[in-house]
């Protein structure tokens, strides 16, 4: 008996490459989606956009970044 995911399988594998690259990001992320938590990280970045925007916040370049946590934990 042939289930539904060899079908599935058989039909995706007919499929070109780029297709089937395609087929697996969505099944891949299907699998990483919570409900809403997309959403919530689109709000989060549009917040924090905002924020650097407005010059409430400062961006600090990454090579100082990383100099200030290697001198605190070193």
């Amino acid at each position: 008996m042939t289930t539904q995911v060899e079908i599935l399988e058989s039909e995706a594998l007919q499929l070109p490459a780029a297709e089937r690259a395609l087929l697996v990001q969505a099944l891949i992320a299907s699998l990483d989606a919570e409900a809403g938590v997309e959403e919530e990280w689109v709000v989060e970045v549009e917040r924090r956009h905002a924020q650097i925007e407005s010059g409430e916040v400062q961006m600090i370049p990454g090579p100082e970044t990383l100099e200030k946590i290697r001198a605190k934990y070193a």
